[in-house]
């Protein structure tokens, strides 16, 4: 039982030391606030709960492959798991970090691919872990496309 909650615990730290990104990366001081965005762009308050509770469900499903397999029978599942924390964190540096929302939306399309691999696999070895990346699938669906208007909105810098 103190295995199976050390494991849970990591992998809520491994999930959440990728989202630091984010953290040091932010919208505030660069041109963020100015540039164009949608009419349905999320209001900013909207991302950090949403990405807690995103970075919190995608814990808990590789905790529940990790549960089922180990490490080394999960190789490939949590190692896609893995690749797409990475992504996931480039995406901040990508977008905040180097203003660069072309690089962005690349970015941000590769790390789709990369979370619906993790889906898959998940699901593959526990439906529900796989349920559990649904949303998160969703979101970063929603997120590429968001950053292709932004950065369609502002090729022209008049």
């Amino acid at each position: 039982m103190m295995e199976s909650l050390l494991g849970l615990a990591a992998f809520v730290a491994l999930s959440f030391l990728a989202s630091a990104s984010g953290a040091f990366f932010r919208p505030g001081e660069w041109y963020y606030e100015v540039i164009r965005k949608p009419s349905w762009n999320p209001p900013s308050w909207l991302f950090p709960p949403v990405w807690t509770l995103l970075f919190i469900m995608m814990s808990v499903a590789a905790w529940l492959v990790w549960l089922r397999t180990g490490v080394m029978g999960g190789l490939l599942p949590l190692g896609l798991f893995v690749v797409q924390l990475g992504l996931n964190s480039l995406w901040s540096y990508l977008f905040f970090g180097r203003e660069n929302l072309k690089a962005a939306f690349w970015e941000a399309l590769l790390l789709f691919a990369a979370v619906f691999a993790t889906t898959v696999a998940f699901w593959d070895v526990r439906p529900l872990a796989g349920a559990l990346m649904v949303p998160y699938v969703l979101w970063v669906g929603f997120a590429a496309f968001l950053t292709w208007t932004i950065w369609r909105l502002n090729l022209d810098p008049s």
